[in-house]
Parts: structure tokens; sequence; C-alpha cells
């Protein structure tokens, strides 16, 4: 073991279980491997450690974890991947440190980095640093939409919108399926004429970009008219939509619109 490896041993026995009689043994350090370059080892490293620290039920040490990774950007984004692949386990305790961990160090680190100068750091890494907050955020917001935790959803999209919107631009890709996926945490929370206000803006730049998933953004234009109960408006914007994902070979897409349009007949039928 590393000395480094035996103190984080110590710390999270204490931490765990308020003595140092079931000490975990850490191969190494996830901070030592990513100075050597060894992203790999850090990434396993890191796991292990969430794993034990999952395996004894306890948040501090999930979140004690997660610091012991520091603030350097290529480990957050492993961090970040982490969570990611935990929120898809429905792991949630490690998915939720994960991602807490992750935004809060990203902005602590760029309100650090605000007045430094040019010579000291570049305003492209200062961008890169926000990207990946942004991205942190749009993740973030994906599993809370996931577990139907929309007004807190809806903060992180708009937060990782902003972010986008001014490092990337308006007409950048990812600003419009984020604009996309604001509209669609609205909707389900009943909020139609907000959520229009953000899919009809997206589905203008999707159109004017020729952006790939112009299908999709188009789609859930449709189903927000729906909600709407503008059924007519619905029914061609559904068509459109169904058009470009056949032309594109989106079959997942094209059953999913079929069965859409079989739900706006429904409606249509029972408002009359």
């Amino acid at each position: 073991l590393t000395a480094y490896a035996l103190i984080v041993q110590s710390d999270l026995s204490v931490i765990t279980n308020g003595t140092q009689s079931a000490p975990w043994a850490f191969p190494s350090s996830p901070q030592l491997s990513v100075m050597k370059g060894e992203l790999g080892e850090a990434e396993r490293v890191l796991h292990q450690a969430l794993r034990l620290s999952h395996q004894s039920d306890n948040r501090k040490a999930i979140i004690y974890t997660y610091s012991m990774v520091g603030d350097d950007n290529a480990i957050l984004e492993m961090s970040l991947k982490l969570a990611s692949i935990y929120a898809a386990q429905k792991q949630h305790k490690l998915a939720l440190a994960g991602y807490e961990f992750c935004i809060l160090t990203l902005e602590e680190k760029i309100a650090k980095q605000k007045d430094l100068p040019e010579d000291v750091l570049s305003a492209e890494e200062k961008a890169n640093t926000r990207l990946l907050l942004g991205m942190s955020l749009d993740s973030y917001a994906r599993y809370l939409l996931g577990i139907n935790q929309l007004p807190v959803a809806e903060k992180m999209y708009e937060k990782a919108l902003q972010i986008s919107n001014d490092v990337q631009g308006e007409t950048h890709p990812q600003t419009v399926v984020l604009m996309n996926d604001l509209a669609t945490v609205l909707d389900a929370q009943g909020r139609y004429d907000e959520a229009y206000s953000y899919v009809k803006r997206a589905a203008e730049l999707a159109k004017e970009t020729q952006h790939p998933e112009e299908h999709m953004v188009l789609n859930n234009l449709a189903a927000i008219l729906m909600h709407k109960e503008d059924f007519l408006q619905a029914k061609q914007v559904y068509k459109e939509a169904l058009k470009q994902a056949r032309e594109k070979g989106d079959v997942a897409s094209v059953q999913h619109i079929q069965e859409e349009l079989a739900e706006l007949a429904k409606r249509r039928k029972g408002s009359k």
C-alpha cells in the first residue's frame, strides 16, 4: 500500500464505523494514478472505493471517497462517467453523491479561475471547465427526470442550457438538444405554454442548422402541441417528424411517433 492509501484506509474506517476496527485496503490512490497518466487505473481504484463505501451504507463515506479525486478535469470527467453508470444501475446513493460532487467541485473551480489572467490560464481552458460543468448538469438533469424529480431537473437543465448558450452559442447542436430537454421537463410538469416556447425555438434552430436529431425535436413539439390540445397542428408536425425519421432510418423513432399518432387520434376523438 502507498502511504496515501494507508491514510485513506484509516480515514474511511473512522468515517464508516467511528473506529479503526475494520480498515479498507486500497492498492493505490486515484490522484496518484492520474498524476502518472493512468486514467484507467484511477477509474478502477475509485470504483472499488465507491463500491466499498456503498457496502457500508454510509453517505459520509461515499462523499469522502469522491472527494479524494481532487479537481483535475480529467478525473472529474471520470467521476461523472461513474456517476452516470451508477444512475443507470439505480445505485442512487452513489449516483447522487457523484453528481453533486462533480457539480459543486466544478462550480468552485470556475469561481477561482474567473479572474485569472490569460497568461496564467487560457480562455480555452476556462471554457472547457465550464463545458464540463454543463455536461455534469445535463447528465444529472436526465437522471433526475428519470426518477421524477422534476423541479430540480428543471433547474439543472436551465443552468446547462445557459452554459452551452454562453460558451458554444444558440445554434450549437448541444444547445438545441438542451432547449428541447428543458421543454420536456416543463411539459412533464403541465407547464405547456412555457414548454412550447422552448421547443418551438429548438425546432426552428434544428431546421436552420440541419440538426441530426431534428425529427426528435419535432416529435417533442408535436407532443406538446397535443397536450395543449392543438390537435390539427400536432398531427402536421408528427407527420413531418415521421417522414424525417423514416428518411434517417431511425426505426425506434418511427415506432414511437406512430404510437403517438395513435394517441393523438384517441384524444381528438375523445374531445368531440
